[in-house]
């Protein structure tokens, strides 16, 4: 039995877990020991801190791992890359752990190969007023590094701007935030799966969120609706950004904005696939691949399987802010049942919902609703 690696532990990586284990691998997961779902559903548990890249690698070698891989973390990336290479498996370049987890970086290598980019600048501290000249309001403030909603702000005065950096910069590993400015038009994701630099789009998504200033994700509709004659042109944007950060293997969730042009805006791109159940659970349901599958194989060095394994229908995922979204499950309970294909509901609405992380719980639907 062949022995995988997997980087993280909680109820959004568990999926991965559980489809390693039906592929007939022995996984093999680290993280630090909270009593997620991953630690009870892994074969074999390892309570070390998803960033312990050298311990993580130590187990490995000792274990005979095959390859590792994760979902939806950019915190295990450069883990996930780190152990890989250890193993001689085919994986990105070192410079995409970098650009592709930190916004900054990010933009500045979509910049340097003709990507459009809204202008930006990178702080630690409130810049002077001055150094704001060349960037138009209003403005996004947010961590360099971090993902799910994070520290995020929209400002439309200097004031509000001084006031949001050290916020983000908090939230930061390095302590660092972007500004940039804002992008306008509606908001969609891309899932991609690439291997030896050929990127194969499978979906694109439609984003909800609760909009400025924090603009934490409410929901996500595959597919995304988009006019099919507009998809060709935002395919290539997409893959123009995945080949600016050398991301050549592996999963891609790239955010965009559709603009009046009708192209991609870039927002970032994250070389793993998409948090949220959008890679987990949407793109299997509205497409039929099987995306986790096809990471685990490109992780192992062998091309992925895109052959649809079921018919695809539209497919969502909606999170619990309110009692108004319970009550909304509880219709779909009650009208449409068989359109339920998971509910994640801990049971308490307490604590305010501040980032993707606080929000209470989810569904996810397949089919199309009353």
């Amino acid at each position: 039995m062949k022995k995988l690696a997997i980087i993280g532990a909680n109820e959004f990586q568990d999926p991965l877990i559980r489809k390693a284990k039906d592929l007939g691998f022995e996984t093999h997961v680290f993280a630090w020991a909270a009593g997620d779902v991953g630690e009870k559903t892994a074969d074999v548990f390892h309570p070390i801190s998803i960033t312990e890249k050298e311990a993580i690698w130590q187990v490995c070698r000792d274990a005979g791992v095959a390859a590792c891989c994760s979902i939806g973390s950019d915190l295990a990336v450069h883990t996930v890359n780190y152990v890989q290479r250890k193993l001689g498996n085919p994986c990105n370049p070192e410079i995409t752990d970098t650009v592709a987890t930190d916004k900054f970086e990010m933009r500045r290598a979509l910049r340097a190969a003709g990507v459009a980019c809204p202008g930006f600048l990178k702080v630690s501290v409130p810049p002077a007023e001055a150094d704001l000249a060349g960037l138009a309001w209003p403005l996004i403030v947010k961590p360099t590094d971090r993902s799910g909603s994070r520290g995020i702000f929209e400002v439309n005065d200097y004031a509000a701007l001084c006031a949001a950096v050290p916020q983000a910069a908090a939230q930061s590993f390095r302590r660092e935030a972007i500004i940039e400015e804002v992008l306008t038009g509606p908001e969609y994701s891309c899932e991609s799966i690439s291997f030896a630099g050929e990127h194969h789009i499978l979906a694109l998504t439609k984003k909800y969120t609760t909009g400025a200033p924090h603009f934490i994700e409410t929901g996500h509709d595959e597919p995304a609706g988009i006019p099919a004659a507009l998809v060709p042109g935002i395919h290539a944007d997409v893959k123009a950004a995945l080949d600016a950060l050398s991301i050549r293997y592996g999963a891609s969730h790239a955010e965009f904005r559709l603009g009046p042009d009708g192209r991609a805006h870039i927002i970032e791109v994250g070389s793993r696939m998409g948090g949220d159940c959008i890679g987990s659970d949407l793109v299997y349901l509205s497409t039929g691949v099987d995306y986790m599958a096809a990471v685990i194989h490109t992780a192992l060095g062998q091309a992925p399987d895109l052959t649809p394994r079921r018919v695809p229908r539209a497919a969502s995922v909606r999170f619990i802010f309110s009692q108004g979204d319970l009550d909304e499950l509880e219709r779909i309970k009650k009208d449409a049942p068989d359109c339920l294909w998971r509910v994640s509901w801990p049971g308490s609405l307490d604590g305010a919902v501040t980032d993707s992380a606080s929000r209470h719980g989810y569904w996810i639907t397949q089919g199309e609703l009353l």
